[in-house]
């Protein structure tokens, strides 16, 4: 009775959280050990469908980057990065909309569509279903400006790399509209036809812009952000998070992350949240505990 009465309590708890949620759009980016790993991958599945079930409209942009390095090495060819990103010439770009537009997408599709029982299903899209995200090359000289010390120390032509110029989000609201759960490959397309692969957290935070989110939550293989003495925050404004870099306590890799967070909040979505994919059901716990299991960002000083 008492392990009924405090399953009871849990439900209630999640109630507000529920109530207020109903409705509202969540922008989740998928990646990481929680894409790796095969309890991870059940446990996002059954969060992303309990999200769906009780009334909130989830959106997915997934990542890929250890599986494209998997296929390239395969294929005899050599995977180059810098500062952080895939040098990705056409040749690459193809193995790159194959992977990501092909093998990763479908996989996430049919393992949400495992778990549903047939009342909600997951559709798999690129950038280039339904103009979705019109791309640009990305401007690699002022890219890494603004990513502060996460710099090469050499400069070259990244090739196919590009940044989101526009999201046109008319065919996930139809999506959504009809009960489809989107789950949407980081590859945008310019005027002329070419592909783009784009950073899935930049994809993610545009998305989110776009649809009016009310959360957009990025799934990471840390606790979240952490402070100069190594505690994680459980909430921070963007400010703050501009303060971190400057002072170097945010640097390297994490920079990108919370710069895809700040450029979510300052156009429109309410928060963002870095979570610990590590963590099974960590959406659930994030959302719907006064805990949580990462860290918010909201927009202010």
């Amino acid at each position: 009775m008492e392990k009924a009465i405090e399953k009871a309590s849990i439900l209630l708890e999640a109630l507000p959280y529920i109530r207020t949620f109903r409705g509202k759009t969540f922008v989740i980016k998928y990646g990481g050990n929680a894409m790796d790993k095969a309890d991870l991958r059940s446990a996002f599945a059954q969060d992303v469908l309990m999200l769906k079930y009780i009334g909130i409209n989830p959106v997915i942009v997934h990542g890929g980057g250890p599986q494209i390095g998997q296929y390239l090495k395969k294929m005899g060819l050599e995977s180059k990065f810098v500062g952080g990103l895939r040098v990705t010439d056409r040749e690459t770009m193809d193995i790159v909309e194959m992977v990501l537009g092909g093998l990763v997408n479908k996989s996430i599709v049919q393992l949400i569509n495992s778990y549903s029982g047939g009342h909600v299903k997951a559709v798999g899209i690129t950038g280039k279903d339904g103009e979705l995200i019109k791309a640009r090359k990305l401007d690699a000289e002022e890219y890494f400006k603004s990513m502060g010390d996460f710099r090469p120390t050499e400069l070259i032509d990244l090739g196919h790399v590009g940044e989101v110029e526009k999201i046109n989000p008319q065919l996930l609201k139809h999506l959504d509209e009809d009960n489809y759960i989107p789950v949407i490959a980081p590859i945008g397309y310019d005027d002329e036809g070419n592909a783009y692969n784009i950073n899935a957290d930049f994809v993610a935070a545009a998305v989110a812009a776009a649809l009016n989110a009310e959360k957009v939550l990025f799934l990471t293989d840390i606790e979240g952000l952490k402070d100069a003495e190594g505690k994680t925050i459980s909430s921070i404004s963007t400010q703050e998070i501009e303060n971190m870099i400057k002072e170097g306590t945010i640097k390297g890799g994490m920079i990108p992350k919370v710069k895809a967070c700040i450029q979510a909040v300052e156009n429109g979505v309410n928060k963002a949240h870095i979570l610990d994919g590590r963590i099974p059901h960590c959406i659930l716990l994030e959302i719907f505990t006064k805990e949580g299991v990462g860290t918010e960002v909201y927009k202010g000083v």
